[in-house]
């Protein structure tokens, strides 16, 4: 069974940093795509970044370009999410999900398989 655990949110004040980990336990899989996605209340799910399994591949979103950056240790099975810059618009429970068998630019939300708990990160002052 694959699992997925989130760890790093918490509450910081404007213009501070987190660094989001994904830890990925259980099968190995190959070729796979790790992507991160938020929630903020009231609002859908967005994707925030992903990134392929060599690493050559990254994605994000317009929103969080240039302060965000999606790495990953493959020794550590560990995916993070360095957040820079933090705004109250950032503020989200953060989720971290795994998919294979597809190229990493062409999965959609729908196609992560499996999906951790999330971690709250709220932005404010």
């Amino acid at each position: 069974q694959v699992q997925l655990v989130e760890s790093g949110g918490g509450s910081v004040q404007p213009g501070r940093s987190l660094r989001l980990a994904c830890v990925v336990s259980g099968p190995y899989i190959n070729n796979k795509c790790i992507g991160w996605f938020r929630q903020a209340p009231g609002k859908e799910r967005e994707g925030v970044a992903r990134i392929d399994d060599g690493g050559q591949y990254t994605y994000y979103a317009d929103s969080v370009k240039g302060r965000f950056t999606i790495s990953q240790d493959q020794a550590k099975n560990t995916v993070y999410l360095q957040m820079n810059s933090l705004s109250p618009e950032d503020t989200a429970m953060y989720y971290c999900a795994v998919t294979w068998g597809r190229y990493c630019d062409l999965v959609a939300q729908h196609d992560f398989r499996y999906w951790g708990q999330g971690t709250r990160v709220t932005v404010s002052s």
